[in-house]
């Protein structure tokens, strides 16, 4: 399709409205994955008229996901398709001055991405970038001429001439600390950095280099300097958790001043509107790399003091924004199964919850005029762009209503009990569609990863999918997980797969109390950190009698040098010549291997670097050697996400059979 104005509305989005005899709504399949589609942030235009957002869907006949970019009208009547193209669109930004819509794009061999514009008064989107590193973030400055760019390094090879690039592959030659990384492969010396682009010559000139990453840019209200986010330690910043905040001018070869000097790492600048000031996030001390919670701070955008802004908050704080007096920031506070908008006064340090209840804020925008918008979801549906319109949410975007007018969705409730430290934990608790109390229906525990992470009031594709098939779902927030302050994230530090277990087993304890769970058909499983907690559980105790554990490990020992966790291992465990006895205990899942008796389904992404497959392996190596029932399923071409629509639909359907196989006695 050609990116261009569409003068016509493609879809009017209306509220769906209830006909005297409604549909008769069906449970969720693992297919309706095909259908339900993302909604991405929505960006407001200046004068607060238009609001542009993206629409990720799934084709399933090229076996690919899609995005688009969208834009509603305020009053949420007229939906217009802006941009799409098979190779996708994203990060949709308005100019100043109203005239352009601007994403980013990799239509048309662009390499890496390239930004790309549409004159709101017609005429087809024309390119404006071509680096060669592509685009991975970008801002309009105030006056709408220029625009900032994050590119990374290009590759030298790539910039050879097509008759002197080398038809053969080159060794791979690796000299850095932190050696790897997800998605990306091994890491060389190119870095990010950051570019401005002439937006009416369309010439890009490099602002800052160095060995180290740049990014996070963002102009100052009066255009002249720019504010980012480096790594810029002394010595060899892959060695340090720490970045910091710098100011340059608006101009090659000027200097970076470094403004922050915590220790720890800094991100997320937000110039106050008078530009005296700039807001970021200090997060926890480096060596809680893993379990890290911000603060809000504000520092003088010419240097000095910072100080801190409601340090007494203990939540997790995100998307600084100041208001337009600039006499408070806005943000999203993260609290106990919730995300909020909330909003902090600079000078009392007073936090209000402007939007709160069982709900999840996923990001906000505000124009120049006052409005605001945002994208928030419950546990019983997708999360849509909304408008804050006289104190109460309007929805301004129905992307899956049809959808979801079909569905029998699980009611998640909130659960809480005590751990065996006394201490209370909180826990969602899905029911089936239907959920009868008299019956007795079978338990899966699913475990959220990270730790740094927390389950949420957001809707749960995965879950619901369990719940559909007639299973009780029960998602705990361990120790360790985000939403309950930094002392019940660190609880864990160097001490895996200790008081989270303690958690998870007591949340099952407390569930079977209720007397509609059957304590003979209880399942557990979980990807990434939650594999490893599935690993370190079933090697706790047999009472599962099914479990899969994806991108999960157990011989940690044997994560040293072949994850991206470099900095973590040595920082939290020590190295494992210096601390091996730890590290012996924190692998208490392979070394005990032969006790564990729950078939087990274990699955990983070939070309992982966040938890190799390797993790798996040797736990699938384990149990087959030991006669238990297991299986290992290996996605090819996949990271630590598993990406490819298909195989997004096998994950499920794999963990349906294997569930249903031993929890239902259901054989395919």
């Amino acid at each position: 399709m050609r990116a261009h104005l569409l003068l016509t509305v493609c879809g009017l989005l209306a509220p769906l409205t209830a006909s005297s005899q409604p549909a008769a709504q069906r449970p969720v399949r693992p297919a309706d994955l095909f259908q339900l589609r993302d909604v991405g942030a929505g960006r407001i235009s200046p004068d607060g008229q238009w609001i542009a957002y993206t629409v990720t869907s799934v084709d399933s006949a090229k076996d690919k996901s899609d995005s688009d970019v969208w834009m509603v009208n305020w009053e949420g009547t007229r939906a217009l398709k802006m941009a799409g193209s098979p190779d996708g669109e994203s990060n949709p930004r308005w100019s100043p001055d109203n005239r352009y819509l601007s994403f980013v794009s990799g239509r048309y061999e662009s390499k890496g991405g390239q930004i790309w514009l549409l004159d709101r008064a017609g005429g087809e989107a024309v390119r404006l970038t071509n680096l060669k590193g592509g685009v991975s973030e970008y801002e309009w400055s105030p006056d709408g001429t220029r625009i900032a760019v994050v590119s990374h390094d290009p590759d030298p090879e790539e910039s050879k001439p097509d008759s002197l690039k080398s038809k053969h592959p080159k060794p791979i030659v690796i000299d850095r600390y932190a050696f790897k990384r997800d998605n990306e492969g091994y890491l060389d010396r190119r870095r990010d950095h950051v570019w401005i682009v002439d937006v009416a010559t369309k010439k890009s000139e490099q602002i800052t280099t160095g060995d180290y990453d740049d990014r996070q840019v963002r102009w100052s209200p009066d255009g002249k300097r720019l504010a980012f986010v480096s790594e810029r330690a002394d010595g060899d910043p892959d060695r340090f958790n720490n970045s910091d905040l710098f100011v340059v001018e608006a101009a090659p070869g000027t200097t970076p001043v470094k403004l922050t000097t915590w220790a720890g790492p800094d991100a997320g600048p937000a110039w106050s509107p008078d530009g005296k000031s700039i807001a970021y996030l200090q997060a926890s001390e480096p060596q809680l790399s893993a379990y890290t919670q911000n603060t809000i701070a504000v520092v003088p955008s010419t240097g000095g003091a910072p100080r801190l802004i409601a340090a007494s908050l203990d939540r997790d704080v995100n998307q600084l924004q100041w208001t337009t007096d600039g006499s408070a920031l806005r943000f999203l506070l993260g609290d106990d199964r919730a995300q909020h908008l909330a909003q902090v006064a600079i000078g009392s340090g007073t936090v209000t919850r402007l939007i709160d209840g069982r709900r999840v804020v996923t990001s906000f925008d505000v124009s120049t005029t006052g409005r605001l918008v945002l994208n928030t979801g419950t546990a019983r549906r997708s999360a849509e762009v909304y408008a804050w319109d006289s104190g109460s949410l309007r929805a301004l975007t129905h992307v899956n209503d049809s959808l979801f007018a079909q569905l029998a969705v699980a009611t998640t409730e909130d659960v809480q009990f005590r751990n065996k430290d006394g201490l209370t934990v909180g826990a969602l608790l899905v029911k089936p569609a239907g959920f009868d109390a008299t019956k007795k229906y079978p338990l899966l525990l699913r475990i959220h990863g990270g730790p740094n992470g927390q389950d949420q009031h957001l809707f749960n594709f995965e879950r619901e999918v369990f719940a559909a098939q007639g299973y009780v779902v029960l998602a705990v927030n361990y120790r360790g997980s985000s939403g309950r302050g930094q002392a019940w994230k660190k609880a864990i530090f160097a001490d895996w797969g200790n008081k989270e277990v303690q958690d998870l087993l007591a949340g099952v304890d407390h569930v079977l109390t209720l007397g509609f769970v059957d304590p003979n058909r209880l399942g557990i499983g979980g990807w990434s950190y939650g594999g490893i907690l599935t690993d370190y559980t079933i090697a706790t105790t047999t009472r599962f009698k099914a479990a899969t554990s994806g991108a999960g490990s157990a011989l940690q020992t044997s994560m040293y040098g072949t994850d991206q966790y470099i900095y973590q291992y040595e920082n939290e465990l020590g190295a494992p010549w210096k601390n091996p006895k730890l590290w012996e205990r924190l692998s208490y899942p392979f070394y005990k291997a032969d006790r564990i008796t729950t078939p087990t389904l274990f699955l990983g992404g070939e070309k992982d670097f966040n938890v190799p497959i390797s993790g798996g392996e040797q736990m699938y190596q384990a149990l087959k050697s030991l006669n238990v029932p297991t299986q290992m399923v290996v996605y090819p071409g996949q990271f630590h996400g598993i990406s490819r629509p298909s195989f997004r639909l096998d994950l499920l359907d794999r963990y349906l059979g294997w569930y249903n196989r031993y929890l239902m006695g259901v054989t395919q």
